[in-house]
Order: C-alpha cells, then structure tokens, then sequence
C-alpha cells in the first residue's frame, strides 16, 4: 500500500468479536415474547451494527406499544449471560492483535462494561486494556464519527494517520465522515454493502497485516 497507518482503530462486535449473532438472537427471544415475531434471519441482516436504542424503537413498532421499562436492562443480563457461555473471537484476530507493529484501539458503540466482558472472555483485553472507547461515554453513536475522533485524538493521532476495520454500513459512515480510511471485513457482509462505500474490503481476518503494509 502506498500510505502507511500509524494506528489502527477496531471496532468490536463482529471485528473483534464473534458476538451479533448471539445478541440478536437474545434480542429476537424477548421480542417474540412481547409479540413482535421476528425472524432470527431476517433481523441479523436488517439490525446488524445498528445501536440498541433503534433496535429497541423497531420492536416497539412492531408491537405497536412502548417496550416494558426494563426490557433494556433485562436484554443486558440476557446477554451477558450468553456471552460468557458462547462468545468467540473473529478467526484469525488474535494473531493480528500480537503481530501488530504500530499503536491500535477499539471503539465500539456498545457500553464499556460489555466490551470489557466480551474482551475478556475471548482473551483479547490484555491487548486493549486502557484501550477502549465507548459511545456510551459520549453519548454520541454511529453514524455519528465522534467516538472514532475521540479515539484517534486520545492515543495521539489524526484521522488521516488512522485507519479504522468496521463490518457495518454504520460504522463505515461514522469513520468516512470523520476523515478516516476505513477497510470493511466483510466475513458477514449478508448485504454485500461495504464494498461500494468502504476504503478497501477485505474477507479474512488474517490477512488484514498483509494488506496494511
């Protein structure tokens, strides 16, 4: 490649983490139970990256009435639970995280309680410890570019020095629209959406050292 990063910014889930799949199925059990009826299939696809607040306004469409109080912090035990039972890491990520030779973060729109317990179980938080950047911190999400920003300003660089890995419409947006180049991992592309707006795109986590340098 012809420009050399000086960091990299990860997002977490499905980056980092094998992890959508397992809350979208959590969120798609409780909505069922309020009556929405959706299909596990079809909201992987439709919901993928999307920040929980919109996935809790869709539901409360779809069941034409607000969501139980509590339905955002049951969802978080749920998941919680889930995760520490069936999370992975994204093939091949590991090896990329202990093989990279320049600074490199995660910026996630989930909260940092969940990231940091996802990190953990996967054996990934000793690489990003102190590390994490959370849109829950600044209350701003994807598309929104802010938490992408405040990563690269924390540890110590522009934009255009940082190259952000995403794998959602959202995410790709938020890093563009902060100045970013930004390469999709398209593994769970289902919509194959990331090749038309993304940097670059790339399928195998395990060539992404191959492809920055």
């Amino acid at each position: 490649m012809s420009k050399s990063y000086k960091c990299i910014i990860f997002d977490c889930d499905g980056v980092l983490i094998d992890s959508e799949s397992i809350a979208i199925g959590v969120l798609v059990d409780m909505a069922n139970e309020l009556g929405a009826n959706m299909d596990f299939k079809e909201s992987l696809i439709d919901l993928k990256g999307k920040a929980l607040n919109l996935c809790m306004h869709v539901i409360s469409e779809r069941i034409n009435k607000p969501l139980p109080i509590h339905f955002e912090q049951d969802y978080r035990i749920n998941t919680f639970e889930a995760f520490r039972e069936n999370i992975k890491p994204i093939n091949g990520i590991i090896d990329v995280v202990k093989n990279l030779e320049i600074p490199f973060c995660v910026a996630s729109s989930g909260p940092e309680n969940k990231i940091r317990l996802n990190l953990e179980v996967t054996g990934l938080l000793p690489y990003f410890e102190d590390k994490i950047f959370s849109c829950y911190a600044i209350q701003k999400w994807k598309p929104k570019p802010d938490v992408f920003l405040w990563a690269a300003k924390t540890m110590g660089f522009n934009p255009n020095e940082c190259l952000v890995i995403e794998d959602s419409i959202s995410g790709v947006k938020a890093a563009l629209a902060g100045g970013f180049d930004v390469f999709g991992y398209t593994e769970h592309d289902y919509k194959n959406e990331l090749e038309a707006l993304a940097t670059k795109t790339f399928k195998s986590m395990s060539r992404l050292i191959e492809i920055i340098q």
